[in-house]
């Protein structure tokens, strides 16, 4: 046989094994593709993990007082120093948590528009290792009714659940804690309901949420919820009392443990007072120690509820 009548069956050899080796080229090449962006994503989760742990501390809580109720101000959408307060007090949650400070990758929900503004919820997340329980929601509104800086209503709040995202930075809870901060909660003229609508919408299924507010007033909680069997309410031993809904959650149409409650959320609020009144002046920022041991209580009912 010569070498000619040999050619066409070795080239038909030679293009059926191209024609098999072409796409498994392409699984090959779709394989790595797929193990290079998961090995990606799986770094930088890792990556995110890596955070930094700052302990509650008077000083540093004193100091963050100082610029909520100096350099921030009021918080509201009645005036235009109250429009530069809100964007700034978002500016401060987000450059203290985000990954210059403690580390955290914080997610911005896009609140309802006013004008031509919207002002994010802020949610930095604390993983747990048990990702089908339901997680665990610290909720601090940053805002301030108009007319006041709002240092119980709630920068004391606010401050509070900035410095426990600090110092719980590098925790291993069983359940993830996601910290909130929530744009529109004090401010009648500002779209209160259609907000905590959206919050709501975005927390969806939760083992517990937490409304810290007015955390200035004394070193040991005040826990109340509407829900008798809160979770919160079991945890309270040694940190604080236990205080009937009636006279904490339902005293202020905005409420918001009050709302989260009606929109079906377990909700309980945590401060150290009583509901700040609509005439109070509400602009004396509380004492380092005190706020402190009232903060480091808040750190160990997280970690109680979280399974820390």
């Amino acid at each position: 046989m010569t070498e000619e009548s040999q050619s066409p069956p070795t080239l038909q050899r030679r293009i059926a094994l191209l024609l098999w080796l072409v796409p498994l080229g392409l699984v090959f090449t779709s394989g790595m593709g797929l193990w290079l962006h998961f090995k990606g994503k799986a770094a930088a989760e890792q990556a995110e993990q890596v955070r930094f742990t700052t302990a509650i501390d008077g000083k540093l809580l004193q100091d963050d007082m100082g610029k909520m109720l100096g350099f921030v101000g009021e918080r509201h959408v009645s005036t235009p120093a109250g429009v530069q307060g809100l964007t700034r007090a978002e500016a401060m949650i987000e450059g203290s948590l985000g990954p210059a400070n403690a580390g955290y990758k914080v997610e911005k929900i896009s609140g309802p528009e006013i004008g031509e503004t919207r002002w994010p919820i802020l949610i930095a997340t604390l993983r747990g290792s048990d990702s089908k329980a339901a997680p665990l929601w610290i909720v601090a509104p940053y805002d301030a009714r108009p007319g006041s800086p709002g240092a119980e209503a709630n920068a004391s709040g606010v401050v509070s659940v900035m410095a426990a995202a600090h110092a719980l930075a590098n925790a291993s809870p069983k359940l993830t804690v996601h910290f909130a901060f929530v744009p529109h909660a004090y401010d009648a003229e500002a779209p209160v309901m259609e907000l905590q609508g959206e919050l709501a919408e975005q927390i969806g299924k939760a083992g517990t949420v937490l409304v810290v507010e007015a955390m200035g007033a004394a070193e040991k909680l005040m826990i109340s919820s509407r829900d008798a069997g809160n979770a919160a309410l079991r945890q309270a031993t040694g940190l604080g009392e236990v205080v009937g809904a009636e006279s904490i959650c339902l005293e202020d149409d905005f409420d918001l443990s009050s709302t989260l409650f009606e929109f079906g959320l377990p909700t309980a609020r945590v401060s150290t007072r009583r509901v700040v009144k609509a005439d109070e002046a509400d602009d004396t920022a509380p004492d380092a120690a005190v706020h402190a041991a009232a903060t480091r209580a808040l750190v160990t009912l997280i970690e109680r509820l979280s399974g820390s």
